[in-house]
């Protein structure tokens, strides 16, 4: 049966938990209604178009990872030899969207930065620090919440990056599965001696019994570390909206760092290796960004083409050595 197949699929795909449990949910919401009980190898082109046109989609992004699901399932089936070919592989993915990068000004974001540190009290201000090295580093939400002391190189300016929080527990991996080391900035080595102040404060708290914690933006209340990214948003978009700033997902620190560093003209690779992904994938993201540092220079070498050929050469004369202007410029 299909759905006695796809469950084993599922079970057997070497993939992190969060996508996993991504990927049953798009099989079980929009392929299973439909296909659980029928065998397997009764599945045709036709009927997977039938359910592609009855279903309500919740948007062309799902519509398009239900349908990679469903191919990636049957391109397995005829490897395992369960059936003979794949009958989603005639069926088109819809195009892939392009998610709009709308990140914030540099004065925005020191500005939600220093109106956090000024409003919170002493123990939330670590959600200033929080936010001050997510926009000066540009990492992604979840490994803050799961950054550590013991990955902290204060000497040599650096983070190890080998671990996140999903589902309210950290665990041994990023987004990627590949560690990296951070180098950080001024900004960065700022908010960390700030958290390391907050945590300071908080252990000499006379009604603070509790261990010390390991990681370096600990919640104000007893739990060891940010259990998921609602926490720190909630104070993130207090700020927002106190100061009036156009509303966007904290996701956008990192577009913010990673377009800063690309107007100031830094090397791309080293800004994937820094943010965690491809060169591609920075150069696809943010092009825009890459493009308008140099828009105006490139402008620059046509204007000085164009003034050296509106301004006629002024030469000697070869018999008489005087200046000789030449007719067309003459009055």
């Amino acid at each position: 049966m299909f759905g006695e197949y796809a469950q084993s699929w599922l079970n057997s795909l070497e993939v992190v938990h969060d996508s996993r449990v991504n990927y049953k949910g798009l099989m079980n919401n929009y392929w299973m209604p439909h296909l659980a009980t029928m065998p397997i190898k009764a599945v045709t082109p036709m009927v997977l178009r039938e359910v592609v046109a009855r279903t309500e989609w919740k948007s062309p992004t799902v519509k398009r990872a239900a349908i990679a699901r469903v191919k990636a399932m049957f391109r397995a089936a005829v490897y395992d030899e369960v059936v003979d070919r794949n009958p989603a592989a005639s069926i088109q993915l819809p195009q892939k969207s392009k998610k709009q990068v709308d990140p914030f000004t540099v004065e925005e974001a020191d500005k939600l930065i220093e109106w956090m540190y000024a409003n919170f009290s002493r123990c939330n201000q670590v959600f200033a620090a929080f936010y001050e090295f997510a926009f000066y580093t540009g990492m992604r939400t979840g490994e803050i919440m799961a950054l550590r002391w013991d990955e902290i190189d204060l000497e040599k300016k650096t983070a190890h990056i080998c671990r996140i929080v999903v589902e309210r527990q950290v665990v041994e991996r990023t987004k990627t599965k590949y560690t990296r080391t951070v180098m950080l900035n001024s900004r960065a080595i700022s908010a960390l001696k700030r958290a390391q102040e907050i945590a300071h404060y908080r252990a000499v708290q006379k009604r603070r019994v509790s261990a010390a914690s390991p990681y370096v933006f600990q919640p104000s209340g007893r739990s060891p570390h940010m259990k998921g990214p609602t926490t720190p948003s909630g104070h993130f978009n207090v700020a927002v909206e106190s100061l009036g700033i156009r509303a966007r997902p904290q996701y956008n620190c990192r577009h913010t760092y990673a377009t800063m560093c690309l107007m100031s003209g830094m090397n791309a690779a080293f800004i994937a290796g820094q943010l965690g992904h491809s060169t591609q994938v920075l150069l696809t993201t943010y092009a825009k960004w890459l493009n308008s540092n140099n828009d105006w220079m490139e402008l620059l070498k046509l204007e000085q083409q164009l003034t050296r050929k509106e301004t006629p050469p002024v030469t000697a004369h070869p018999e008489t050595s005087k200046t000789h202007i030449p007719p067309e410029v003459r009055d």
